[in-house]
């Protein structure tokens, strides 16, 4: 088993995989979510501290932004193994069941993941077809901020089968190392 192999199947903080331009992007758009927060939020609280005066959209837009933050973290969130683990049962496991348990794990995850993809590009069809507005001063077209959801969980589709892949390929050297299938 080479180390490459030894680490997918380490700790997860050693089962990173290196982030590709689709991770890169949510990340800055990550940053550039909060950031976008942080000033409209702390323009708000001026405002309304020294001006007696608010804009009354730091409410909507930062809403808007922890919507980004959200679903545009998740593939970021993949790739560096952040998620829960269940290390109790993980470490009880020999490599075999480890890297079996990882490729079931991540396909279960893709399927779901894969189904959260349509229900939310069908939500996404849907608010665009009816013209859904968002009832407040900027009367924003919904379907604007929910495409965050459907862009992040494509993303996280993308990074799922990264990490399905990596999994794979540790289960087949861990095969080799050990023998034959069961």
């Amino acid at each position: 088993m080479t180390p490459e192999h030894r680490r997918l199947l380490g700790s997860p903080s050693t089962r990173r995989l290196p982030e590709t331009i689709v991770e890169r992007f949510c990340k800055l758009a990550c940053v550039a979510a909060l950031v976008v927060m942080l000033i409209v939020i702390g323009t708000d609280i001026l405002t309304r501290s020294l001006l007696n005066f608010s804009f009354e959209i730091s409410d909507e837009l930062g809403g808007y932004m922890l919507v980004v933050i959200t679903f545009f973290s998740l593939s970021v969130c993949q790739i560096n193994d952040s998620f829960h683990h269940v290390e109790l049962v993980q470490s009880r496991l020999s490599p075999l069941g480890r890297a079996v348990s990882h490729v079931i794990f991540d396909g279960l995850s893709l399927a779901f993941c894969v189904l959260l993809l349509w229900q939310f590009i069908r939500f996404e069809i849907f608010s665009y077809d009816f013209g859904d507005q968002a009832p407040t001063y900027l009367g924003t077209p919904l379907w604007i901020p929910r495409m965050a959801m459907a862009i992040g969980a494509l993303a996280l589709c993308f990074s799922m089968l990264r990490s399905l892949a990596a999994n794979i390929t540790a289960l087949r050297a861990t095969w080799s190392g050990e023998g034959s299938p069961p």
